[in-house]
């Protein structure tokens, strides 16, 4: 197969040689181009560099000016308020210890920032800096398959190209939603330093920034250094009244029943006043039973042991857990970078060049103290906790008798105990990027013709570790819960009291239960590319130009987990280690084709065509083709399209990443609810697949097993793009309007064999609908009816399609004597998205639903109005997110917070934040720049979603709660 592999390869780079080579021999003679070498230009969307093909396909373009109006500090944030963004991770995720691992097996990129395009996944957008492919993270959770912006220091970017369109054919796999292109600062002469600080309007999240920029030229090199530093303190939920509790609106009912004083939900045998006999089977054949679902009292302690019945209540909503006091809405990220390149003019006709980078990200995470939950309903996977035996004999146990999970007098069925004592789950990630490229560059003169020609190298690598202080070793604590003689055979064991109510876990206890736990995770990235591009020969219209290329990328990856989690001994998340590597050949051929000038058919018409072939030691050879057309109809109108094949290679962690858990909300239709709502799902499918009437769900939070599937195949995909660029001339030279630009584009994209799992919502749904063994297979139950397995794994899933509109108007006025005025609206329509399972199965995702923490908008609108007059600046921008539908969780169905009960339906109602900005620029040294701004000016708070998993609303879409951000800039050039 490999040598099948290589033979394809080997055909198809002869292939391109032969389309490009003998052409450019036979056009010795040919005329000279018109296009001079000085307008000869590489744009993102086509590799071959003619000033003409840079309107060919729909780029937005981030210029330094557009960056600094944003007053961010991270080029994940400023990206992702593009209108074509969707939800991507970002700092205001607070990620570890809630979220688990990642549905698609690559895990949670914890403090990173990710760019999504056309809502169809981070993974899907392929980021460039220079051309060159930048290594995907590494957050010490999994080997993602995506890329962490924060690895990219702001401080050394010029400008950033978005291509919003399939792009396979001219930079391989990945770039089926888009390609974001990162342009570095080159030819900078002098040196700048610029300073920010911020902070939000409640006193908190200070942000501080630092940028140091030098540059020099002589006559046959350049030189560019450039320095950053971010230090972005935190933001603590408790601190908004929004996110001060689980569910805005709904008081402790979303709250934890893991508390610090415990749950004991058990049969005693005997009847007490706090557990009475109870029919909890609703089944008149059997007679009562003795049932316990107690606590003690809120806040109460008993260090010299608790006393049954006497100190227990029974268990209810007020005694739940607020764990968001202890959640964090923006996560503190430090940031430290050194970026340089170096250029040096060997002649004329040829150039070297070396960059360099090195950039070091800390960030912290942090959770409320760690839950411990033991019995059948515990629903961990883990034997240590969901089979456990509590001894009589453990001096702490003040019920008398063995609690037993099961086989013969089982009787135990839940255990929640949050050791505060421990104190609060924090992750601490240490993230390292290190790249180094270099590489030839030059023209090469054929008879008249020049073409321009390039050979690069690059190697980065991304590694990771992560701290885990406070959480706590199952195995540990299922001896020392067990029997005495056991415990004091075991050393450093101390019997555990997890009975008492706070305070009553003394440090000798901690100190066997609670270890350090540290995690490692590495990518790296290597690659080797050749290019060439020019003109061939002329034909009727003018040159055919051309542009092919080689390319070889190797990818390695592992994650390593603290040898306790590899053991099964870590209380939290379980995962295994990861590793694996693969490689790719790649040949690409672009050409463009003038077919028509200065007739009847306008000023221009261009054909672009493309295709690359990419040969996989993982899966072996894919063909992706690309076709354009360019019709300069007037000098005042530009009509264009597009239809691009496209592919995206399984990802190494979707390939062969090991079992992971993530701990979704989810809603059993089989159990009553946490609010004691009746259950929705059908009673005999519930009865069938072992529920007892009655049942009550007492978390909702659902442990959700993935994982790798080394048999992914490639997803595919097809692109469709069709616009017009207008500028009458009515609208230019006139005293109001120096000029108008309207920009419209049509997209449709469709992928086949999407790698992603089933939504465990709909999969858990659609069981006790249907009870299909597609669907039930790995869903399991314990005795008391409640899942205590969830195995949910990465397949080719059917297909995901989504269609829509960009709408922009760039209008610049004339400069008069109120200053020079430029106008920007910017909007993006979705009119369709779908995603369909491999046996037909829609995913909730869709226009206009939140869903999973994230949301396709059906209209995003940014408009910014610019004033310059003299040395005076001022920026005014507007951020629109249109209506949102969700569902309310299950028991939020009867609260005010959900409105529309009836349907089960919440309405996140359209939000509209405005940014502010104002400057001046005193005549000092080459220029001081004082820039003062305020994001969110109105402090317009996001809508509440009781859906969302932490902080009441959709961090991937909103500004945080209590959101209004005051900065300030100063920007010295000398």
């Amino acid at each position: 197969m490999n040598t099948l592999r290589r033979r394809t390869l080997t055909q198809a780079v002869q292939l391109s040689l032969l389309l490009s080579l003998p052409v450019v021999a036979s056009a010795q003679d040919a005329a000279p181009a018109d296009a001079t070498t000085l307008d000869r230009v590489q744009v993102t969307g086509t590799r071959i560099k003619r000033a003409d093909i840079e309107s060919q396909t729909p780029v937005q373009t981030l210029t330094r000016e557009d960056i600094e109006r944003t007053g961010l500090t991270s080029i994940g944030d400023i990206v992702q308020e593009l209108t074509g963004s969707g939800s991507a991770l970002n700092t205001k995720f607070n990620s570890s210890g809630n979220f688990g691992f990642s549905p698609n097996g690559d895990g949670v990129g914890a403090g990173s920032a990710q760019v999504d395009l056309r809502n169809l996944g981070s993974k899907r957008v392929l980021v460039l800096v220079d051309g060159m492919r930048w290594v995907n993270e590494s957050s010490a959770s999994g080997v993602g398959a995506s890329t962490d912006l924060n690895t990219i220091p702001l401080a050394l970017v010029e400008r950033i190209e978005v291509l919003e369109d399939g792009a396979s054919s001219l930079y391989g796999s990945d770039a089926i939603a888009g390609v974001v292109n990162i342009i570095t600062r080159r030819n900078f002469e002098g040196g700048q330093v610029t300073l920010n600080y911020g902070e939000y309007g409640e006193g908190d999240g200070e942000q501080k920034s630092v940028d140091l920029a030098w540059g020099m030229s002589t006559e046959r090199s350049n030189l560019f250094l450039g320095a950053s530093y971010v230090d972005q303190e935190p933001v603590f939920s408790r601190d908004r009244e929004q996110s001060a509790f689980p569910k805005p609106g709904t008081g402790l009912t979303g709250g934890s029943s893991a508390t610090p004083n415990g749950r004991f939900i058990f049969f005693p045998g005997t009847p007490s006043t706090v557990c009475p006999l109870t029919d909890t089977d609703s089944n008149p054949a059997t007679p009562p039973v003795a049932f316990c679902n107690i606590t003690t009292p809120n806040g109460s302690s008993f260090p010299n042991g608790v006393n049954y019945p006497n100190d227990f209540i029974g268990f209810t909503t007020a005694n739940r857990f607020n764990f968001s006091q202890f959640n964090l809405l923006m996560t503190p990220s430090e940031r430290a970078g050194l970026f340089g390149q170096y250029r040096f003019h060997i002649s004329d006709s040829m150039s070297a060049y070396a960059k360099a980078l090195v950039n070091r990200r800390e960030s912290v995470n942090q959770a409320a103290p760690e839950p411990i939950f033991l019995g059948p309903d515990a629903g961990t996977g883990n034997p240590f906790a969901d089979d456990i035996t509590i001894s009589r004999l453990n001096p702490f146990n003040p019920f008398g008798i063995d609690l037993i999970s099961s086989g013969p007098g089982a009787n135990l069925v839940l255990i929640g105990r949050r050791p505060v004592e421990g104190g609060a789950r924090v992750f601490e990630q240490k993230v390292d990027t290190q790249y180094f490229g270099t590489g030839l560059e030059g023209t090469l003169d054929i008879g008249e013709r020049q073409y321009i020609w390039d050979v690069n190298a690059a190697f980065s690598r991304n590694e990771a570790e992560q701290t885990n202080f406070g959480s706590y070793n199952i195995r540990n604590i299922n001896i020392a819960l067990g029997d005495p003689a056991v415990c004091a055979a075991t050393p450093g064991c101390t019997p555990l009291n997890i009975f008492g109510g706070p305070g009553t876990i003394t440090p000798a206890m901690l100190a066997f239960i609670q270890p350090i736990v540290r995690d490692r995770s590495e990518q790296k990235l290597t690659q080797v590319t050749a290019n060439i591009s020019g003109d061939l020969f002329n034909i009727w219209a003018g040159p055919v130009s051309f542009a092919t290329g080689l390319e070889h990328r190797s990818y390695e990856g592992f994650y390593q987990p603290d040898p306790l989690t590899v053991a099964g001994f870590y209380n939290g998340v379980p995962s295994l280690p990861t590793s694996g590597e693969y490689d790719v050949n790649e040949a690409y051929v672009e050409f463009n084709v003038p077919l028509a000038r200065n007739n009847f058919l306008g000023k221009s018409l261009d054909l672009s065509l493309a295709g690359r072939y990419s040969d996989y030691s993982t899966f072996g050879g894919q063909f992706t083709p690309k076709y354009g057309l360019r019709w300069q109809v007037a000098d005042e109108l530009l009509l264009r399209a597009t239809f691009a094949e496209g592919f995206r290679a399984p990802s190494i962690g979707e390939l062969y990443g090991s079992d992971s858990r993530a701990d979704l909300e989810l809603n059993d239709p089989c159990l009553i609810g946490l609010d004691l709502t009746p259950p929705s799902g059908n009673p005999a499918n519930c009865a069938a697949l072992g529920v007892p009437a009655g049942a009550i769900q007492t978390n909702s939070q659902i442990s959700v097993t993935t994982g790798g599937n080394p048999n992914l195949e490639p997803e595919t995909a097809r692109s469709f793009t069709a616009g017009f660029v207008f500028s009458p001339n009515l609208l230019s030279g006139t005293r109001w309007s120096d000029r108008m630009d309207f920009e419209v584009t049509y997209y449709r994209h469709a992928i086949e064999g999407a790698v992603q799992a089933i939504d465990a919502q709909t999969q858990l749904d659609l069981c006790v609908q249907t009870l299909d063994p597609l669907y039930c297979n790995g869903i399991t139950r314990s005795s008391v009816g409640s899942i205590n397995g969830f195995n949910n794994r990465l397949t080719n899933l059917g297909s995901i399609k989504t269609e829509g509109w960009d709408a922009d108007v760039f209008w610049t006025l004339p400069e008069t004597s109120l200053g020079r005025f430029k106008f920007t609206w910017q909007n993006t329509f979705v009119t369709g998205y779908e995603a369909v399972g491999a046996a037909g199965q829609v995913q909730p995702r869709t226009v206009g639903v939140e869903v999973n923490d994230s949301a396709i908008p059906d209209w995003t609108s940014n408009a910014s109005l610019d004033w310059k007059l003299g040395n005076f600046n001022a920026a005014w921008s507007v951020r629109h997110i249109s209506e949102l539908e969700e569902q309310c969780v299950q028991f939020t169905v009867n609260f005010p917070v959900c409105s529309n009960p009836v349907e089960g339906t919440n309405t996140l109602e359209a939000t509209t934040y405005h940014d502010v900005q104002v400057g001046y620029q005193f005549d000092w040294m080459k220029g001081l720049q004082l820039t003062a701004g305020v994001n969110n000016l109105f402090d317009t708070d996001p809508p509440i979603c009781l859906s969302c998993s932490l902080n009441g609303y959709d961090a991937s879409t909103y500004d945080i709660p209590g959101g209004r951000f005051f900065y300030m800039r100063a920007n010295l050039r000398f």
